[in-house]
């Protein structure tokens, strides 16, 4: 695996070298941040589209169509874009490449029951993994790319990388740290953007009773590698309850 990395990092090498100089200049802007996020997630999701065909349903793509501009209507920082698209594939799954480039599966749609409150929360989840640098940061913090990033002169698309080390690179799990940040914030963007905040909770509750035998697998890696339901579910209720009683004072 760690062969297949180092082959990614030869080909990202310049972008790679440019992201991380700007990450760690004291000079450089917020803005310049973004750029560089946007052009290396630009590059990803060309290889994504070649690699997982796009999921044409108009009754999703009118969903993501109204939820995600709802949601990005309420970052924070305009310097933020955000496109969310669907792609096929037979396990309920999600990610999100630096940029702001956002992709679901049909079954994971079709696993909230096409609510668009839970699927809020799963678009705002994966937002939250950008606009908190944590998409940016599992490029640019792997060693083997970085390595190679280092030394490698030669010029080259993101595409490259990923034929090379497949989708299940961007698909593996953050840490339980970084999810529950995810979590939290993503519960925020849904009920900023008018979505009701507790279907987070009754999608993970409903999730919890389907990991059991048989169903788990049907669950794919996606959930079974987020941090336990029940840890997830104590923490974004204390969340809402802390929404709400800041709601009664206001």
């Amino acid at each position: 695996m760690s062969k297949l990395f180092y082959n990614l990092g030869r080909k990202v090498g310049p972008k790679v070298r440019k992201a991380k100089w700007i990450w760690q200049s004291m000079t450089g802007t917020e803005a310049d941040i973004i750029k560089v996020e946007n052009d290396v997630g630009r590059d990803l999701a060309h290889e994504i589209r070649r690699q997982l065909k796009p999921d044409t349903d108009p009754l999703i793509e009118h969903l993501l169509g109204e939820i995600g501009p709802r949601l990005a209507e309420c970052v924070a920082n305009r310097h933020r874009t955000f496109s969310f698209e669907a792609v096929e594939g037979a396990e309920p799954n999600a990610f999100a490449l630096p940029g702001g480039f956002v992709f679901i599966t049909r079954s994971l749609v079709e696993l909230c029951g096409a609510s668009e409150d839970e699927v809020a929360f799963i678009l705002g989840h994966e937002m939250a993994h950008v606009i908190r640098g944590h998409a940016m940061n599992r490029i640019i913090s792997n060693t083997a790319i970085s390595t190679a990033a280092r030394i490698t002169p030669a010029r080259g698309l993101l595409s490259g990388w990923l034929q090379r080390v497949g989708v299940q690179f961007l698909e593996s799990a953050y840490s339980q740290d970084l999810e529950s940040q995810a979590d939290k914030l993503g519960v925020r963007l849904a009920d900023a953007a008018k979505y009701d905040p507790q279907a987070a909770a009754q999608l993970l509750s409903r999730l919890a009773k389907l990991s059991r035998p048989p169903e788990e697998f049907y669950l794919g890696s996606y959930f079974s590698s987020h941090p336990a339901y029940n840890i997830r579910i104590q923490t974004i209720n204390r969340l809402l309850a802390k929404l709400n009683r800041q709601a009664k004072g206001s």
